[in-house]
């Protein structure tokens, strides 16, 4: 009887702590919904500001540019919701395919790709212009996540990482690296390495990839003008602030101008072509010269906020597979805001990524948005990792 009592008393508590995980999924997938909101509405009032100037010079419109990003967030949010919906382990069953269909876009650039600012990186369909290389992050990331999560224990020979590596972000950063695109390139590479990171590969592997994509990178920057001079203006950014250091210059002093308080909504004075791609890249230059440093310091938190709970749905699964798909999209998402943040302080060399999630860039932004809803998928669907039975349990 007694052992009855404690059979019954011991499932009891294992159902309570699977619901009290259930529970807790639930509340980190509405809490990801709830800060990749607060992002978009940040964002679209940065954007409203910070493109009014250019939308009056350019197209007679002050809204003209804040309009077009508010279609693409539109479709962002549908294809989120479907990303939301469609059972996770079927990207696993597509991998390949997606991978494929990747490289296929890289590939097309090149041949019929339109050219801006000296890069040749976008496909025009009539009116639409999508940029494949930032469908290739999560085309890389999910590819890499389906093949490590197989090979399981085998990740200790060199061969069974390296193999589906190279062929993921070797070729996918080659090609975007002509295009050429150095800052994209960096964040497929961290992405991967994100999800390598977590699959448990020999650390050594991982340091030696780390050098070897260092080395690579410093190569690439070596090998144009612009990217030496991006260098030399992180070092010294007042090196030449009339020239190739303007922009980094302008953004310092926005910066500055914003003191604690900011100068106030819709206020900012970076934004009357003073500070180039200011709706852009430098999209938080002018957030927190209008909100100051308090403003700046919460954009900041709610960044932050989204990739502990990135890590947190990556580490409560007990699928390989979505781990390691929640912790390279996690680094995917991380690392290109921090790349961005410490571009336009000028913590980091300028490298011309968007913000996720806030700055202007229609294949930037619906990227972004499947990303965070295969991570709201993975939270609300994806198996509890094994729950240890209590320790006076001797089933």
């Amino acid at each position: 009887m007694s052992a009855r009592v404690t059979s019954i008393t011991d499932l009891r508590a294992r159902v309570r702590r699977r619901h009290e995980l259930d529970l807790a999924r639930s509340r980190v997938a509405i809490f990801v919904l709830v800060l990749v909101g607060l992002l978009l509405v940040v964002g679209l009032g940065a954007i409203m500001s910070a493109s009014s100037v250019d939308g009056i010079l350019g197209e007679s419109d002050r809204l003209a540019i804040f309009r077009r990003q508010v279609r693409w967030v539109v479709v962002g949010l549908f294809l989120m919701v479907i990303a939301m919906l469609i059972p996770y382990d079927w990207y696993k069953r597509g991998s390949v395919w997606i991978l494929g269909i990747s490289i296929g876009g890289l590939l097309l650039v090149p041949m019929f790709g339109s050219t801006r600012g000296g890069a040749q990186r976008w496909l025009e369909v009539g009116s639409v212009t999508v940029q494949p290389s930032e469908f290739s992050k999560l085309a890389v990331v999910i590819f890499l996540a389906s093949v490590l999560a197989d090979r399981g224990e085998r990740l200790g020979e060199l061969q069974q990482v390296l193999g589906p590596t190279l062929l993921a972000v070797g070729v996918t950063c080659t090609l975007v690296v002509l295009q050429p695109d150095l800052g994209t390139a960096l964040i497929i590479a961290g992405a991967g390495g994100g999800v390598v990171l977590a699959s448990g590969v020999p650390l050594r592997y991982i340091v030696g990839g780390g050098a070897l994509a260092t080395a690579l990178a410093a190569v690439s920057t070596l090998a144009y003008q612009y990217r030496r001079e991006r260098f030399a203006c992180f070092v010294d950014p007042l090196a030449d602030p009339l020239g190739s250091c303007f922009q980094l210059a302008q953004s310092l002093m926005a910066l500055g101008s914003g003191n604690l308080m900011g100068v106030g909504l819709g206020a900012s004075r970076a934004r009357w072509a003073f500070l180039p791609n200011a709706h852009t890249d430098f999209i938080f230059t002018i957030i927190a010269e209008e909100t100051g440093f308090f403003g700046a310091v919460g954009l900041l938190a709610v960044l932050a906020g989204l990739s502990l709970a990135g890590i947190w749905i990556a580490y409560r699964t007990g699928d390989p597979f979505a781990r390691l798909l929640a912790s390279g999209i996690t680094a995917w998402l991380s690392g290109q805001s921090i790349v961005n943040v410490g571009g336009v302080v000028g913590v980091i060399p300028v490298t011309g990524l968007a913000l996720p999630f806030v700055s202007v860039g229609g294949s930037a932004m619906v990227a972004a948005l499947v990303g965070a809803g295969v991570l709201v998928n993975i939270a609300r669907t994806a198996p509890h990792p094994v729950v240890p039975k209590p320790r006076g349990d001797r089933q």
